[in-house]
């Protein structure tokens, strides 16, 4: 729905005349921009209790204690400063301000681009905030990347964004969505991107971080989100950064019996690798945000039912905006990783040798496939059953369009891509949309093509349509 979008000068000043609201704002890295917003729009006497920047590591580390990770532009340097500023603006201020006081503590620790040009702009911003006086605190947090190449703009975008936080905590926390879209009001997307956003707090524990997060992907604000194993948003750098990541792309709706061994035997592929180390080692299933769509809407309850399943089998997941698979890689490669494997059907691949898809492409297929292969990267490539069911089709027998046979050819040669071996023959005639069907039409055939575990959560939970057998 179109909305009327208010100027940052206007949002400031309402927070600053709101009688009820009054707190601290400390920034790290970035400069005083969030607060030179406030104090710009006049009466911020209303709202600024105190500014601080600890830019020195120095003071930073005596002001907020040292930082574990050793890091200063980190989410755990987020916490601390959030934690410090908070209790203190409420022990010192409390005691004096009048009772229907909302305390708040806005913090933010971020690096802008330097002088040569030759770093990311990126950081963290958060806010603890009151929405009823002498009530536990609400917190949300974020993780922003800072796309234009000027400190300048940057820290331009910084302060508009800055305050679309504290203004939405305040007049959109009932609606998530329009919380989410609020934050990019007098920003266009070709300047920052949202990868992560948490919410939590007493007035704020209705939220899914889940939905929320997917919903970042669908309004364009990040190109991807991520979840650990345990299901918590995690920021994709934090768990990608300089690891071996091992990338499965499908509809989970459900995972099958074929889909687990993709699993198993990819993981098992991998590990015989030279350079393996379990515990640099991200796998993770990744489902495009059109896979989400049914019938052009989101399903929230459909999206969460297969995630609750790739959790319950110890998996990470990732939701994206990436179509072409070359997209993917490139994603993932952004975040230094040393070794990047894609899984993939047999079926899939035959689709990706296609060059209908890279019309968009000046260079076509060539130009698509010079993407989707750096040098760390290599398909795992899942065998299929031949149309007949008599064969095992795999790279030595499945059919090459003849323009790009010697294409392939290089590439097989040069193990980017590879064959899986050691598979379940008797698992190639399962299909995730064959077992759905068979779900939704009472045909109780479907259990034997799901793990066991799986069967049970969709009898228990009555998911992807199951109806019982009455």
């Amino acid at each position: 729905m179109d909305r009327e979008v208010p100027s940052t000068h206007y949002k400031a000043l309402q927070i600053n005349l709101d009688p009820t609201s009054y707190g601290t704002i400390a920034e790290i890295g970035g400069g005083q921009e969030v607060a030179r917003h406030f104090f710009q729009a006049g009466a911020a006497s209303g709202t600024v209790g105190k500014t601080i920047s600890a830019y020195d590591m120095a003071f930073s580390d005596t002001v907020y204690g040292k930082n574990p990770e050793g890091r200063y532009v980190s989410l755990s340097r987020l916490e601390q400063m959030l934690t410090r500023e908070f209790r203190e603006t409420v022990d010192i201020l409390q005691p004096i301000r009048k009772a229907g006081t909302r305390f708040f503590a806005f913090a933010n620790t971020v690096s802008t681009i330097n002088f040569k040009k030759d770093n990311e702009g990126h950081g963290w911003m958060g806010i603890h905030f009151q929405l009823f006086p002498q009530q536990e605190n609400n917190e949300v947090v974020l993780h922003v990347r800072l796309l234009e190449n000027d400190a300048l703009l940057q820290q331009a975008t910084l302060g508009i964004l800055g305050v679309n936080l504290i203004y939405a905590c305040y007049y959109h926390h009932t609606t998530p969505n329009t919380f989410l879209l609020s934050l990019m009001d007098n920003l266009s997307r070709d300047r920052l991107e949202i990868t992560m956003i948490r919410m939590k707090g007493p007035q704020l524990d209705y939220v899914d971080n889940r939905l929320l997060s997917v919903q970042l992907v669908k309004n364009g604000m990040a190109q991807a989100s991520m979840f650990d194993r345990h299901g918590r948003v995690q920021q994709p750098a934090d768990m990608l950064y300089k690891k071996d990541v091992l990338a499965f792309r499908g509809s989970f709706r459900p995972i099958t019996y074929v889909g687990f061994d993709m699993l198993k035997t990819s993981f098992a592929l991998f590990k015989k690798e030279a350079e393996f180390d379990k515990l640099r080692t991200v796998a993770l299933c990744e489902m495009t945000l059109s896979n989400l769509l049914a019938e052009g809407q989101f399903d929230e309850r459909d999206f969460l039912d297969r995630v609750d399943l790739l959790n319950g089998m110890g998996q990470n997941v990732m939701i994206s905006n990436f179509r072409e698979y070359y997209k993917l890689v490139r994603y993932l490669s952004q975040f230094r990783t040393r070794n990047l494997r894609v899984v993939m059907g047999l079926p899939t691949f035959i689709n990706i040798m296609d060059k209908s898809f890279y019309a968009d492409l000046r260079g076509g297929i060539l130009e698509a496939f010079g993407k989707l292969f750096p040098e760390n990267m290599k398909i795992y490539l899942y065998p299929a059953l031949s149309k007949d069911g008599l064969e095992i089709l795999t790279l030595e027998n499945v059919a090459v369009p003849e323009e790009i046979h010697y294409l392939i050819k290089h590439l097989i040669v040069n193990q980017k891509i590879v064959d899986i071996p050691g598979i379940k023959k008797k698992w190639l005639t399962i299909f995730s949309h064959e077992v759905l069907k068979k779900i939704q039409q009472k045909d109780p055939d479907w259990e034997k093509m799901v793990p066991v575990y799986v069967a049970q959560q969709i009898r228990t939970k009555r998911l992807f349509g199951f109806h019982g057998d009455e």
